[in-house]
Formats: structure tokens, C-alpha cells, sequence
């Protein structure tokens, strides 16, 4: 098991971990990868790598469906709607390996999805050999 910092810029980001997750695959052998978020108002999603409008869309359609500043919020820290938004994408992604790669498809990577920033988060990757 490792752990990957990674330092957001923005309150509301989605950056690309692949980079960082891969460098922890085995050269040989196969199994799987779990990346789990060590926190409330980030999670981890697998989604596309290509073309950064998927992204984009993403982050603005949370913020349509969850606002930051609703009225019927109780939690003091302004931050209810991170809360909710990370228990939608979830706080990990599995992904198999074989040989030194992520068995990603095409157009796949893993994402940290920053809903409170900016700050230093935490993933830890743990893996499983089969």
C-alpha cells in the first residue's frame, strides 16, 4: 500500500492521477488497483482523458444539481454540497493491471474530483496481485 499526495488549485477541479497510480504497478504480474480518496470532499472516478469538455461538463452540471450556498443546508462549514457531491462519485475506482499497466480503456483515466479547494489531498493505493 502507498499514498499519493496531490494538491488541488481550484474549490471545484477534476485532475488526472493515472500518471501518479501507475507508477506504483508492478512490472510483472497482474491483479487489481484500488485508489481510495482520504477524504469527505474529494472523490475518485474513472472517466474520459481526451477531450477536457467531459471534465467541464461534469463539474458544471454538479454545480447546477448541488449549489454551494442552498438555504435548507444545516452544516456550518459551507461546504455541504462537496459532501454530497463526493458520496455521489464515490471516494475509490478499481481497476485491474497486467504487466506493468493499468488495464485502463482508450480514453480512460482516474480522476481525483476536487469539490472543496484548493488543498493537499491524500488517495492511498493499495494492490491486490491474482
Amino acid at each position: 500500500m502507498e499514498s499519493i499526495s496531490i494538491r488541488s488549485s481550484k474549490r471545484e477541479e477534476m485532475i488526472d492521477i493515472t500518471s501518479k497510480v501507475s507508477e506504483l504497478i508492478p512490472k510483472d504480474g497482474e491483479g487489481i488497483c484500488v485508489a481510495f480518496s482520504l477524504h469527505t470532499t474529494c472523490g475518485i472516478t474513472v472517466n474520459e482523458n481526451a477531450d477536457p469538455d467531459v471534465q467541464s461538463d461534469m463539474l458544471g452540471f454538479f454545480k447546477k444539481l448541488i449549489p454551494q450556498y442552498e438555504s435548507d443546508f444545516k452544516h456550518s462549514e459551507e461546504n455541504s454540497d462537496a459532501h454530497i457531491k463526493t458520496s455521489i462519485v464515490g471516494s475509490s475506482a478499481t481497476v485491474p493491471f497486467s504487466d506493468g499497466k493499468l488495464l485502463l480503456g482508450r480514453w480512460q483515466g482516474i480522476y481525483l474530483c476536487e469539490f472543496d479547494g484548493p488543498r493537499e489531498r491524500k488517495v492511498v493505493v493499495c494492490l491486490a496481485r491474482t
